[in-house]
Formats: C-alpha cells, structure tokens, sequence
C-alpha cells in the first residue's frame, strides 16, 4: 500500500526544519508538474527550502523527481564521447560560443542545450540568434545528425526535458526564492543529467556579477552539484572562476558574437581565451580526449567548426551582424589605471540597452549592449572613450548611462583577482 501524502504536511515537515522522505519529493514534484499541488503551495516549499536548507540526499531524490518529471536523451550510439559545459551566468559571458567548437574541433561531441537570458545576464540562445538566419530550435533527430556531422550543436532545450525544473523555475523567480543552493543545484543537474551527455563541466561564477557573491557559496554550490552529477554516472568537475568583473570588453548579442569570432581568429581579449582553453581541457580531461585545444585555436580548426556549426543551424556566419542605430561615448575623467568595473552594473546597463529582456517571451535586441575599451589594470588617459553604448532606442540611452554611474574608477593601480580559483572534481 503507498503510503499518503499531502502537500501541507510536506510544507510542514521542510518548514520545521525536518528531512523529506524519497516518497514526500517524489509524490510532491510529481503532483506539481500534473497541477495537482498548486503554485501556492509550492512557493510555500520553495521558501522553507530555501530557509531550511536540504541534506545531500534530499537534493539528490529531488534531482531524480525533476528528472523523471520528462523525458531523458540518449546520446550512446554516437561514435565520439559526449561532454557539455555550464555556466552559472555571469556579465559577458560569451564562453559557449568559442567553446563548443573548440571542444569539436578536438574530437568530441558537445551537445550544449543553452537558454534564453532574463535579467542582467544574456542567454546563449540570444546572443547565436543575432546571425542572420540561424534558428534555435531543433528537433533530436536534427540535433544527432549535427553532432555526428559537425561534433557540436548550441541549441534550445527541448520542452520535454524535465518539465518540472521550467515550472518550478518561473515560480521561484518571482517569489524570492532562486538564491537557494539546493533549488539551483537541482534546477541546473536535472536539466542537464536528463540531456543525457556522459561528462559535464560547470562554470561556477563568484563576484559582484555572479549570483553567488562569495567564494564559499560558489563552492558549496559546485561542490553539491559536482556530486550530483557524478551520482548519477555523469563524471562531472567543476572551475570556481572570477565575475567581479565582467568577461572580455563587450555585453549584448551581436557584439558578443563578434567577440567571440575574434577569439576563434586567434585574437580576441585575454581573459576569454584563457577561460575558454581552461574550460576546453577540463572537458577533454573528463571525456577521455588527449588534445591540445591552445592549438587548435590557433590553427583555425576550432573557426573551421564555428562555421560549419552556425550553417548546419540556417546562419551565415559570413553575413555581417546587425549594428546598432545609436551609439553613446562615455570618456575617461582622468588619467591613471582602471581599478574597477562592476560586472552588475555593466549587465543592468546593456539590458537596459536592450540587450535582455524583463519578462519571458520579451524580444530582444540583436545590436544592443554595452562594450568597455579598457579592463581592470588597464592604462587609460582622460577624455580617452571608455564606454562605447549601444542602442536601437535613444530614449533608453539616460537609463544606461545611469546604471554605469558609479560603476567603474580609475586610479593609481589594480587588483585583479586570478580568473580561475580553484578545481573542484
């Protein structure tokens, strides 16, 4: 005989600080999903969670729901091993787009199933579809056949892929409630062990940009996510890395593209290109492949990849990208060092821009965002151009500018913290 349950005595069980049992998640994730426990009631579990806290295997039965919740891919009759990467979002954090390539180029499989942006960090999904022609969604057969033609596909999650993770998401986005480790540790390891790749490597951000502010947060998150992957067969590690300050010199769709084609080139800003190969050799490293992916950056290879990547999806990536119709110059004040940039508010500016968007569904702007022509430690002297703004829409232009106020200063000299803290496996 099952045994009972209801919604208000789960709520209790969390609310009074207690563990809930496999049976209480599985029959609470499951009536959720089928509409049988209301919103309600489920912000009411996502807050005492959240207050609360979950034990280790709390989060990993919680996991195991959200996944059972829909359907879950098989990628084993592929020839090459198959490694994916997630970020948990930062200001510039254009990494997928040099990264996936790269990654192919170097002879594995990389099936990066990436999201659309809300708020001040940009989605992948946003930022690919500022190339003419190129479409986010495919179907699985589409997205086989790309990987074993091409070895890397950036596409829109299918709406069967845990199904609960994109209910419970909007709900706790709205009730004050994301910031909770155990809720993001699950959000993001049922979305991604249902994706079905054998190896996964998170990019877990701390900073001012990111959502975990402190080194400690960002290490319990990843530490609890990497055992999570690795529990359920997917050999998962994960970089801690630096989001005081934003990645590269650019925030926005098209720009961010451009960007990272530059990294492709064999150019492009230091700090992305020293993210991208940590990243690549950290998948290669947990896909079985002995490849050097600084080479094959500067050999054209990983370009050769991008090309055929954004083709197979309907893009040119020979077309040029969409330019914004207004552009404002902030000046350097003085001469000296940069000594700070505040991710955050780089972010809020280039979604003020009209960079992101502020409900689901929002358009997006292709050409608009933010770029900044000095980073943190950089010379710069006065009446120097600092911050290029970029916009479709004059009038969001005073609202921008705004954000950037207080945003950067320049001094005598800089510390910039190492982009890469630690290993976590």
């Amino acid at each position: 005989m099952a045994e009972h349950h209801d919604a208000v005595s789960i709520i209790r069980t969390k609310r009074d600080g207690a563990e809930l049992s496999r049976s209480q998640i599985n029959w609470v994730i499951d009536s959720y999903t089928r509409g049988l426990v209301s919103d309600e009631q489920m912000s009411a579990l996502a807050m005492a969670v959240l207050l609360q806290g979950m034990n280790r295997t709390e989060i990993s039965h919680w996991t195991a729901a959200m996944i059972a919740s829909g359907e879950r891919m098989n990628f084993t009759t592929l020839p090459k091993p198959t490694v994916d990467k997630h970020s948990t979002g930062g200001v510039g954090d254009k990494i997928t787009l040099p990264l996936a390539p790269l990654v192919a180029a170097c002879g594995a499989a990389v099936p990066q199933l990436s999201g659309r942006g809300l708020g001040h960090t940009g989605g992948t999904l946003d930022k690919l579809e500022s190339i003419p022609g190129w479409r986010a969604s495919l179907t699985n057969a589409e997205m086989f056949a790309q990987l074993n033609d091409v070895g890397a596909v950036i596409c829109a999650a299918g709406i069967g892929l845990a199904p609960a993770d994109k209910k419970l998401y909007a709900l706790r986005d709205v009730t004050g409630t994301v910031e909770s480790i155990a809720l993001i540790a699950s959000s993001i390891m049922s979305k991604k062990i249902a994706e079905g790749t054998s190896a996964l490597v998170l990019d877990v951000k701390c900073g001012a940009g990111a959502f975990m502010k402190n080194i400690e947060d960002a290490r319990e998150l990843a530490q609890t996510m990497v055992h999570l992957g690795n529990d359920a067969g997917v050999r998962t590690s994960a970089l801690l890395t630096d989001m005081d300050f934003p990645l590269g010199l650019t925030a926005g769709n098209a720009l961010e593209v451009r960007e990272s084609v530059e990294v492709l080139a064999g150019g492009g800003p230091s700090d992305v290109v020293e993210l991208t190969v940590a990243l690549a050799e950290e998948m290669l490293s947990a896909a079985g492949i002995d490849a050097d992916p600084a080479a094959a950056l500067a050999d054209g290879r990983a370009m050769d990849v991008w090309r055929r990547m954004i083709a197979a999806q309907g893009g040119d990536p020979e077309a040029p990208l969409p330019i914004a119709r207004e552009t404002e110059v902030v000046r350097a004040d003085a001469d000296g060092v940069l000594t700070s940039l505040d991710a955050m508010s780089v972010g809020i500016a280039a979604w003020r821009l009209g960079a992101g968007r502020q409900r689901q569904g929002e358009q997006v702007q292709a050409a608009a965002g933010v770029e900044w022509h000095a980073q943190v430690g950089d010379q710069v002297k006065s009446g120097e151009a600092l911050f290029t703004l970029h916009t479709d829409t004059e009038d969001r232009i005073p609202a921008a500018l705004a954000a950037l106020g207080g945003a950067w200063s320049i001094g005598e000299a800089a510390q910039r913290r190492p982009l890469i803290h630690e290993r976590i496996r």
